[in-house]
């Protein structure tokens, strides 16, 4: 059940828009100032937040940069094209004007949900058991979840995009010497070590087979 947080000082506003919310299944938060706002961020994040631009604290347009991976949906009374548009560029996802229709927020609210389940199922790549997050570079399987270090991430998510086919050494080299530029074909083999040892500790399995001459696979068969 997604949790949507209003930011809105207007107490008649954020209760309306509460109650129909709630009324569509989802959970809410509230708060009344930028101030607040922020007091919440910090302690959990939300799927989605209906913003204000006037308020106490700080005011929307300084809380919307410190607003990161979620979808902020501005509210407000503020007509004007170039302040859409600013905010827009800023980082809002959409914009709606005082006085909105109840059921055209209820579908910009689902919009925004949607692409945002999307975006974040594009950011787990998986094979078997293992997860691979390529947004905190990590991977998790049965509940545990392992840290890796840019130049492990860099291998795994090119041998987890294709598993069970052969990578050549020379391939894999080549493919992430932009994001780890100082690996090299003797440091690979201690960075595919270490990849072996977490994926173990994770599931029980090294996964990662090495073919002979050629270059390395992820596979269940090792």
């Amino acid at each position: 059940m997604p949790n949507i947080l209003i930011i809105d000082d207007d107490a008649h506003i954020n209760d309306v828009v509460s109650k129909a919310l709630q009324a569509n299944g989802y959970t809410v938060t509230k708060a009344y100032s930028g101030t607040e706002a922020l007091m919440l961020l910090a302690q959990s994040k939300p799927d989605l937040i209906l913003l204000d631009l006037m308020l106490p604290g700080s005011s929307g347009e300084e809380l919307l940069p410190q607003i990161r991976d979620i979808p902020v949906i501005v509210v407000s009374a503020k007509a004007d094209v170039t302040d859409k548009v600013e905010l827009l560029v800023g980082g809002a996802a959409d914009y709606i004007t005082k006085s909105f229709d109840m059921k055209e927020l209820l579908a910009r609210i689902m919009v925004q949900l949607r692409k945002n389940e999307r975006s974040a199922s594009k950011a787990l790549l998986t094979y078997q058991e293992i997860t691979l997050d390529t947004d905190k570079h990590t991977l998790s399987a049965n509940g545990r979840e392992q840290k890796l270090t840019r130049t492990e991430f860099a291998i795994m998510k090119l041998l987890i995009r294709d598993p069970e086919q052969v990578v050549a050494k020379l391939t894999i080299l080549d493919r992430i010497s932009l994001d780890t530029p100082d690996c090299t074909e003797d440091s690979l083999k201690s960075h595919i070590y270490n990849l072996r040892k977490k994926l173990k500790s994770l599931t029980g399995k090294e996964y990662i087979s090495a073919v002979w001459g050629i270059g390395f696979m992820l596979t269940e068969k090792t």
